[in-house]
């Protein structure tokens, strides 16, 4: 245990986004005693956003699994189990690392969904049309445009914030995460992105959404609920709502109440369920 004897976290960015897009809940934890641990994705690591859109080609062809890996490894190599909080995809690979019971406790903030979560909002298909309308680039890194950014992000900002946002956080698409998620969905069994929905033994899960979410709207996160609920499973699984906000859970105004729920609610159920 670290020397707070506080639960460590582990923080999973998601598509289009580094480490950097944690920096807010990251400082929060950390002056609340908790060790905090933000690794990037495999390719991203510790690079700059600049160095990233400079040259994406450690981005390509890495696909879901291969960063649950990743965690994985990292995880593991802890003193004891962490919190693990993702968003996004980063909400995808928490669901996919509590299927493998690595976690005391979970939360996925406008988390994607995993295999067999049938949702598919017209605007999340929207979110992935850059990627998807081709085919042939599912090993590529494709940029994300400001206009793009705009939709999926800063959809409550005047187009000029969100540019100056996608200025200081965006970066390239990993191209075949998107389409294994994706393609997952209709796939329960053999998807990438599959769980055991059933697992009675699985850390207690906290599932967040953004009221006005384009790119994981509540219809997404209510169904990724219902399907857990839906096998009879002992195992916790609750949801949350908030109102007004965007896919920018964790940055947009008013971050402070989200990060203070998520981690009251995490360090109370991860401590009863040890």
């Amino acid at each position: 245990m670290n020397s707070t004897d506080k639960t460590p976290i582990v923080l999973i960015h998601g598509l289009w986004m580094t480490p950097k897009s944690w920096n807010t809940w990251a400082e929060r934890f950390r002056a609340q005693g908790h060790d905090v641990i933000v690794p990037g994705w495999p390719g991203i690591d510790d690079r700059s956003v600049e160095d990233i859109r400079r040259d994406p080609s450690a981005l390509k062809g890495i696909g879901l699994k291969q960063i649950a890996d990743h965690y994985e490894r990292i995880i593991r190599a802890l003193p004891v189990k962490p919190i693990i909080m993702g968003h996004s995809f980063g909400g995808v690979l928490t669901q996919m690392l509590a299927d493998r019971g690595l976690g005391a406790a979970y939360v996925g903030v406008a988390p994607g969904q995993t295999a067999g979560v049938t949702a598919l909002p017209l605007s999340t298909l929207w979110t992935g049309t850059p990627i998807l309308s081709n085919p042939f680039g599912r090993n590529g890194a494709k940029p994300l445009s400001k206009r793009h950014f705009h939709f999926t992000f800063g959809n409550d900002l005047s187009r000029a914030a969100s540019d100056a946002l996608w200025e200081e956080y965006a970066v390239n698409s990993y191209n075949r995460v998107f389409f294994e998620g994706v393609t997952s969905v209709l796939n329960e069994k053999g998807g990438v992105t599959h769980v055991d929905y059933t697992r009675a033994d699985r850390a207690p899960l906290l599932l967040i959404a953004g009221e006005i979410d384009h790119v994981v709207p509540p219809t997404i996160v209510r169904a990724i609920e219902k399907k857990y609920r839906s096998t009879g499973s002992p195992a916790i699984v609750e949801y949350k709502e908030y109102a007004g906000r965007t896919h920018r859970l964790v940055s947009q105004d008013g971050w402070e109440e989200i990060a203070d729920y998520a981690l009251t609610w995490a360090v109370a159920h991860a401590t009863a369920s040890v």
